[in-house]
């Protein structure tokens, strides 16, 4: 871990990787999802879910495929998926402390909202220690793991990459924030590696993971175990006296 010694600006995918896979937060929005094509376009729920994934696969988000495909107004879309019940969620002391603790600012990168991001944050108690939201009305709608949109999000950030960690839990989405010089770090539960089914959960097949620094079941705990080894002097862990 003495890659994160040198690290002053972290940055965090929101859903699935500030809250565990478990709350099934991202199920309510799944669903809203398949809802609003249903009725939008109208098909019968299984041809809803099957333009969702097919979209999700193609262009990175089903809402960049619901506007190249149909000229969907972003907006009516946003409003209607994220409207879901983040009374679900637990607030997270412990990962408010070691996100508080890590040294520089802290930032989430989503393909959601700043008003969704908000929401989701102050339930899980950790809103106030975030420096700024970059969404996706930030990248002009262009969503991960769109390689032009990273180099907008560090610009807005005003952070250097070779400084800065990025946590996501879809393995497609490190790819670019690694091609930059971002250390990555996968969040996965426990029954998934981040490399599963597409059509199931989003998740690209990943055949090359070099671009995967770290994996972890446990955020709040690899928060702690990289706070841990920054407290530790350099010259006692190359076996020297302080």
């Amino acid at each position: 871990m003495e890659e994160f010694r040198n690290k002053n600006a972290w940055v965090f995918d929101l859903d699935n990787t500030l809250y565990p896979t478990d709350y099934a937060l991202f199920s309510q929005i799944d669903k809203r999802m398949t809802s609003f094509i249903q009725d939008e376009l109208q098909v019968d729920r299984d041809q809803a879910f099957k333009i969702q994934k097919d979209y999700l696969g193609e262009y990175g988000t089903t809402l960049s495929g619901l506007m190249n495909e149909h000229n969907m107004p972003p907006e009516r879309f946003l409003d209607f998926v994220h409207d879901i019940d983040v009374s679900v969620l637990s607030p997270n002391p412990a990962l408010a402390q070691a996100i508080d603790a890590l040294p520089g600012r802290k930032f989430i990168f989503t393909n959601g909202t700043v008003d969704h991001a908000a929401r989701v944050s102050q339930q899980l108690g950790v809103q106030h220690l975030f420096h700024d939201v970059f969404d996706i009305v930030a990248a002009n709608y262009v969503p991960k793991p769109h390689m032009d949109v990273y180099p907008e999000m560090v610009k807005a950030f005003d952070i250097d990459a070779a400084q800065a960690v990025f946590f996501e839990d879809m393995a497609r989405n490190l790819a670019p924030a690694h091609k930059l010089g971002m250390g990555t770090v996968l969040v996965h539960s426990q029954d998934d590696d981040g490399t599963g089914n597409i059509a199931m959960n989003g998740r690209a097949p990943i055949d090359d993971p070099d671009f995967i620094d770290h994996r972890t079941t446990d955020l709040t705990g690899f928060l702690q175990a990289i706070l841990s080894h920054l407290e530790t002097p350099e010259k006692s862990r190359n076996g020297q006296a302080d």
